[in-house]
């Protein structure tokens, strides 16, 4: 296997971290970005990998910017982006690395993700567009699977397949060339930047791989509802960006209304659960609260929050 660098972008990730080190083979170029963590995420890294190279950013630059970082750093002609929150499994990263020397044509490749009760997570992707957002905003996609495609690739029990897009909170990238690795658009602060940069390899003809045999575990969503609001407006001004970006203004418009109106329409489903199921009065509150965050949340939540923290 060549030689793999892993970059692990960190905030206020100190409990998550360890498990995720501890997965790495120890042959693997060990990389950690923190984004200003307060929590002594960088000494906690440093004392359980002390070959690790930590770069610590002294304000949150946001996980697209600090991937950027990681991947000048690296020293691998492959380097795997790991969310701090995902372990792999054993063989996992060798899998990834296998699959991306082996087509000289694929420039990145994703593996399968659980959660950490064993459930299959969604980790692959069809092209991001409007009529798939409204699907998702709509509640369409859980019938038709617009966008979505993770259970019917591991059902088809395939091997390295090419697809669309790979979640880049488990991303192999390729070294091109030229010496240097794909880099993200640092317009995005937080989701969907992952989204983007699939775009832009597969409109330059490179090829994205599915990897079902590269299992690892991702505690993605486990976070609280008081601060899951917030992850659901950054992902929302992530698909608008994208869409303003690619499509023109008038796309990132239309995004924009039909993250709104899902986030109403989810309100409103959740506020009726609440006189119809009396018994679940709590959680159907914290969910109405939850979408009436998300549609009343700043146009643009980069700027207002001022890139000081991302979501858990």
């Amino acid at each position: 296997m060549p030689l793999v660098s892993v970059v692990i972008v960190t905030h206020n990730s100190r409990e998550d971290v360890a498990r995720s080190l501890a997965s790495l083979p120890s042959d693997v170029d060990a990389i950690i970005v923190d984004n200003a963590s307060s929590d002594g995420t960088p000494a906690e890294a440093r004392r359980l990998r002390p070959d690790a190279v930590i770069l610590q950013n002294r304000s949150n630059r946001g996980f697209g910017a600090a991937c950027n970082q990681g991947l000048e750093a690296a020293k691998g002609d492959l380097a795997l982006l790991l969310n701090p929150d995902a372990f792999a499994r054993p063989g996992a990263i060798e899998a990834l690395a296998e699959a991306l020397v082996a087509d000289p044509d694929a420039v990145a490749a994703g593996g399968r993700l659980y959660f950490p009760n064993g459930r299959l997570q969604d980790s692959v992707a069809g092209k991001l567009t409007l009529w798939a957002l409204f699907c998702e905003q709509s509640g369409l996609e859980r019938i038709i699977h617009a966008y979505w495609r993770t259970p019917m690739l591991v059902e088809m029990g395939i091997g390295p397949h090419e697809v669309d897009q790979v979640m880049g909170a488990c991303m192999m990238l390729k070294r091109a060339k030229d010496g240097r690795f794909p880099r993200f658009d640092e317009r995005f602060f937080l989701y969907c930047e992952d989204t983007e940069l699939c775009r832009r390899l597969r409109d330059a003809g490179g090829k994205i791989l599915f990897v079902p045999a590269a299992e690892f575990v991702h505690a993605l969503g486990m976070s609280s509802e008081s601060s899951r609001w917030r992850a659901v407006a950054f992902y929302n001004r992530g698909k608008e960006l994208y869409f303003a970006i690619h499509h023109g203004g008038l796309a990132g418009v239309m995004a924009f209304a039909m993250d709104r109106l899902g986030a109403l329409l989810r309100m409103m489903v959740w506020l009726a659960l609440c006189v119809v199921i009396p018994w679940r009065l709590r959680k159907s509150a914290a969910k109405v609260l939850l979408f009436a965050r998300v549609l009343v949340a700043p146009t643009d939540p980069y700027t207002r929050w001022v890139r000081t923290e991302t979501c858990e």
